[in-house]
């Protein structure tokens, strides 16, 4: 009897001491930039700690974990090891015949959104359209990716024909669009003629991407990867206006690959480091993602502004 009340005042005082050390962290992290962080664009990783370690060295509170619905199951067990900290939406190949099926139940099972939804279709097409409606019936965003230039790291182009997606945005006006990756952040500049993922030099006013978050108010603009922070940095002055105008419907987050928050990559067997799949441009290798694009928007935007970007737009979209 003795060792069982020993045994529950062991196993008392280790979850004590667990929650103190998460509030602990938490508290941290609200010091670093000036309040909390929502990242809305962290893929699922393959190891329970490994989610966590890049929210923790970067200095967020909460992550959207983007998740394929076969992983589904390490998803929940993640989010249950870290309470509050992680919530998921999920994904799926839409050429997939059951897609709106699978992803129905995804969402039934507790995903909050549908993405990252990255098929090499174009964005019109049938196949994204009937996850555009089945967006507007379960009420759950739908993060997309749209890339019209193949890379070595991204191979091929992905739902296609963002420069026409206002027929989209009209046709499902009940449909909560979150736009990501090369081809909606290079179209900030009216001047992108697709002959390069990342655009640099300054930016021309009246791009397709600015003109649709003006005029359609079921289109969010996600601000992560190489592509969102390349925007921030290309032209100052132009992303820092366009900050404020769009204030209330962007997002950060990371499409970070690194290990640790820090810009840790993973190492070759033989030693030498190497980057993981998406890992960032050449100009942020050995970097954060996160880290380099919070620093960015915290220079560039009041803090007002920068504390929407981070934390309240997503909570308010994300009904979190």
């Amino acid at each position: 009897m003795v060792d069982v009340m020993n045994r529950r005042r062991f196993l008392e005082s280790a979850l004590a001491l667990a929650a103190v050390s998460r509030l602990r962290a938490q508290s941290a992290q609200v010091q670093e930039w000036g309040g909390p962080v929502l990242d809305v664009h962290l893929h699922l990783r393959p190891t329970m700690d490994g989610n966590f370690n890049h929210i923790q060295g970067s200095g967020v509170t909460k992550a959207v974990l983007l998740t394929n619905v076969n992983a589904e199951d390490h998803a929940k067990e993640v989010a249950a090891a870290y309470p509050g900290r992680f919530v998921r939406f999920a994904s799926i190949d839409v050429t997939q015949p059951d897609a709106v099926v699978r992803l129905r139940d995804a969402i039934r099972d507790g995903a909050i959104g549908l993405g990252e939804i990255k098929s090499q279709v174009e964005a019109a097409g049938l196949e994204m359209r009937r996850l555009y409606a089945l967006a507007a019936e379960l009420d759950v965003p739908i993060t997309i990716h749209f890339q019209e230039i193949s890379q070595p790291g991204s191979a091929g182009t992905y739902n296609r024909g963002w420069k026409k997606f206002d027929a989209m945005l009209k046709a499902y006006p009940k449909t909560t669009f979150i736009g990501h990756a090369d081809a909606f952040w290079a179209n900030v500049s009216a001047d992108y003629a697709e002959d390069t993922a990342y655009p640099t030099g300054r930016i021309k006013p009246g791009g397709v991407t600015d003109r649709f978050l003006t005029d359609y108010p079921n289109l969010y603009g996600d601000m992560s990867a190489n592509s969102g922070n390349n925007f921030l940095t290309r032209d100052p002055e132009f992303a820092a206006d366009f900050l404020v105008r769009h204030q209330n419907k962007l997002m950060f987050g990371c499409d970070c690959s690194c290990l640790d928050g820090h810009g840790a990559v993973a190492a070759r067997q033989g030693g030498s480091a190497q980057p993981p799949a998406g890992a960032p441009a050449p100009r942020l290798a050995g970097k954060c993602i996160a880290r380099e694009t919070l620093t960015a928007l915290k220079r560039l935007a009041q803090p007002d502004v920068f504390r929407k970007i981070t934390w309240e737009n997503g909570n308010r979209l994300l009904k979190l």
